[in-house]
């Protein structure tokens, strides 16, 4: 009888590790991937484009970050609030901002400072921050 009890115990403790190792995988493996994706010239401007997939399992209502932006030798340009608006879950968005009155080759990086604005179900979270992965497929970096 004893032997059941420990046995049982046992299948039991090792379902409950089970459980929680995959609940834990699942929230490490949760992203909100930004990509810098192009840097043009347009009119008076230079234009960012921005990939954003949003791999956490839930929409995003409203996402605002707030972004320095430097010059080629490390000055800062401008901080600015870039709304990428709505953000649905496993969905790609592309998403532009025009920093005005500037050509891409003054422009060295940008920094996402953090978000100023994340709603998740009506209410602020904290998902747009920790899950922040940050990727630059162009010369200018993007850091975070």
């Amino acid at each position: 009888m004893l032997f059941r009890r420990i046995m049982v115990a046992a299948m039991f403790s090792g379902c409950l590790l089970s459980t929680a190792s995959a609940q834990s995988q699942a929230e490490s493996s949760a992203r909100l991937f930004v990509e810098l994706n192009s840097a043009e010239d347009v009119a008076s401007a230079c234009r960012l484009t921005f990939l954003v997939k949003n791999e956490t399992g839930q929409p995003i209502d409203g996402a605002v970050f707030e972004t320095v932006i430097f010059d080629t030798e490390g000055s800062v340009l401008n901080l600015s609030l870039f709304d990428f608006r709505d953000l649905p879950a496993d969905r790609p968005r592309v998403r532009q901002f025009d920093l005005p009155n500037r050509t891409c080759d003054t422009v060295g990086q940008a920094l996402i400072n953090g978000a100023n604005s994340c709603v998740v179900d009506g209410s602020e979270s904290d998902i747009c921050d920790s899950t922040l992965t940050l990727s630059s497929r162009v010369e200018m970096g993007l850091l975070g």
